[in-house]
C-alpha cells in the first residue's frame, strides 16, 4: 500500500509511476479526493464527539424543563455523532479499497513500458557451441532417467512431473548448494508453511492481478503459495522488528495454476504447477533498500556462477513488475535448444508496500515506528535443471556436473541409463 503522506506531498511521482506501468493515472486524483473527504469527515466526527462529551456535563447539572430540552438536544447530537462516524468509516473503507488496487511506486531509473521493454544490463559467461545436435532438457532428462513427464501426467495431470534418480539428486544438490551459500552469508534458514491465510496472500500483493494463478482451498480458506516470499513476508506480520536487516532463506515447494499460459512451454519442466525453490527474503531500513536489492542480485549471480551457466541480467520494465515491486532484476540463463534466454532468478525491491499492508514496522533513530522495506530474490529453483542439463550436455548424451554440485551429488557426470 502506498504512503498517503508522500502522495499528498508529491502526487506527480505516483502519476509518473502509473504512466510508466501503463496504469490509470486518474486513480491519483480519486485517491486524493477520497483522502481529503475522509479526513474532513473524521474531523467532523471528532468535533461532534467532543461537543457531545462537553454537552453531557451540562445535562448532568440541569433540572426541570431545561434538563428535558437538553436531553432532547443530547439525543439529536448522539445521532449526529453516529452519522458522522458512519460517514468517516465509509469513506475510510472506500479509500482503502481503492488503495489496494494501486501498485507500488516505481523506483526512479526503472524502464517504462511492458513485458518486452526490459533493458539488458549485462551478459555473463559464454554461450556453448556444440559440434553435435544438442538435445533439449526433456530428451536428456528421459535418457538419464531423471525426468518422467508421462507418469506425472498420469497421476496428477498436465504440467506435473516426477524427478527420478539423478534428477531428484540433482535438485537436492542444487538446493543444498543454494542453502549453504545463504547460510554462509548470514541468512537464517527457514522451512515455511506453504498454506497461508488470505491476509498473508493479500498483504504480499498476490490476490490482485495474480489471483488467477493462485490455488485456493475454499473449505479451509487457505491458499497454496506460489513462492515462499508470501510466508516470509508475513512472518513478522503485526510486529515491530528490531536489529535490521533481517535476512531469511526458505526452502519450499511452490504451486502455480499457470492460468493464461495454455499452449506455452508445455514440453518439459519449464512452466509447471509445482516446483521447489530457495527464496531469499530481507527486511531492512527503507533507506538501505536500494543497496540491499543489489546485494540480493549479486548473491543470485554468485549461485549462477557456481553452476556454470551463461546468463544475462535484465532490468524489468515497469509494466511487467507486478503490483508489489518498485524495481525488479531478472537473471535469464541461456537455453541452447530454444536459442534464447529464459528467466531463472528474479529479485524485487518492494520498498514499504508489503510492510504497510502487513503492518511490519521498526523503530527509527528517533524511536518512531515506521514500515520496514521488504525484498525478495530467487537463489535456486527447479527450472535451473533445464539450463544445467542443456548447457552441460556432451555428445554421447551424458551431462557434465558443475564442480560446485559434485560434492552434494556425488557424481562428476550424469550418464544415460539403459531402458
Amino acid at each position: 500500500m502506498i504512503d498517503l503522506r508522500a502522495l499528498r506531498e508529491d502526487p506527480e511521482r505516483l502519476r509518473a509511476s502509473q504512466r510508466a506501468r501503463g496504469e490509470d493515472v486518474a486513480v491519483v486524483d480519486t485517491v486524493l479526493d477520497l483522502d481529503e473527504r475522509r479526513r474532513s469527515a473524521q474531523s467532523s466526527f471528532e468535533r461532534l464527539r467532543a461537543e457531545q462529551k462537553s454537552f453531557g456535563k451540562s445535562v448532568s447539572k440541569a433540572q426541570g424543563d431545561e434538563r428535558q430540552a437538553l436531553l432532547a438536544r443530547a439525543k439529536e447530537l448522539a445521532q449526529q455523532v453516529k452519522d458522522a462516524e458512519g460517514e468517516a468509516t465509509r469513506l475510510n473503507d472506500e479509500l482503502n479499497d481503492v488503495l489496494r488496487t494501486v501498485p507500488n511506486v516505481v523506483e526512479d531509473g526503472a524502464p517504462a513500458g511492458g513485458e518486452d521493454d526490459y533493458v539488458v544490463l549485462e551478459h555473463i559467461g559464454e554461450v556453448p557451441s556444440f559440434d553435435f545436435e544438442p538435445k533439449d532438457h526433456l530428451e536428456l532428462g528421459e535418457s538419464l532417467g531423471a525426468i518422467d513427464m508421462e507418469r506425472g501426467a498420469k497421476v496428477s495431470g498436465a504440467r506435473f512431473y516426477y524427478l527420478t534418480g539423478v534428477g531428484a539428486r540433482l535438485q537436492y544438490a542444487m538446493l543444498n548448494l543454494a542453502m549453504e551459500q545463504a547460510v554462509e552469508n548470514g541468512f537464517v534458514p527457514m522451512y515455511p508453511p506453504v498454506l497461508v491465510k488470505p491476509e498473508a496472500m493479500e498483504g504480499t500483493g498476490f490476490l490482485g492481478a495474480h489471483a488467477a494463478e493462485v490455488y485456493r482451498l475454499p473449505e479451509e480458506d487457505l491458499y497454496l503459495v506460489g513462492t515462499s516470499e508470501v510466508p516470509l513476508a508475513a512472518y513478522h506480520m503485526n510486529e515491530i522488528v528490531d536489529a535490521l536487516p533481517r535476512r531469511y532463506a526458505a526452502w519450499s515447494s511452490c504451486f502455480r495454476r499457470e492460468a493464461g499460459s495454455y499452449g506455452k512451454d508445455t514440453r518439459g519442466i519449464i512452466r509447471v504447477h509445482q516446483f521447489d525453490k530457495i527464496e531469499m527474503f530481507s527486511y531492512c531500513d527503507p533507506a538501505d533498500a536500494h543497496e540491499e536489492h543489489l546485494r540480493l542480485l549479486n548473491w543470485e549471480k554468485e549461485m549462477l556462477a557456481k553452476v556454470e551457466l551463461p546468463y544475462r541480467v535484465i532490468d524489468v520494465a515497469a509494466g511487467d513488475l507486478g503490483s508489489s515491486a518498485a524495481r525488479k532484476y531478472d537473471c535469464e540463463a541461456w537455453v541452447p535448444t530454444q536459442n534464447r534466454y529464459r528467466e531463472v532468478t528474479s529479485t524485487s525491491n518492494c520498498t514499504e508496500f508489503q510492510a504497510r499492508r502487513l503492518s511490519v514496522r521498526f523503530r527509527d533513530g528517533e524511536g518512531k515506528s515506521r514500515p520496514v522495506a521488504t525484498l525478495n530474490g530467487t537463489l535456486a529453483t527447479t527450472r535451473w535443471i533445464v539450463a544445467i542439463l542443456e548447457n552441460h550436455q556432451q555428445a554421447d548424451g551424458s551431462v557434465r556436473v558443475p564442480k560446485a554440485l559434485q560434492k552434494f551429488l556425488g557424481l562428476e557426470v550424469l550418464e544415460p541409463v539403459k531402458r
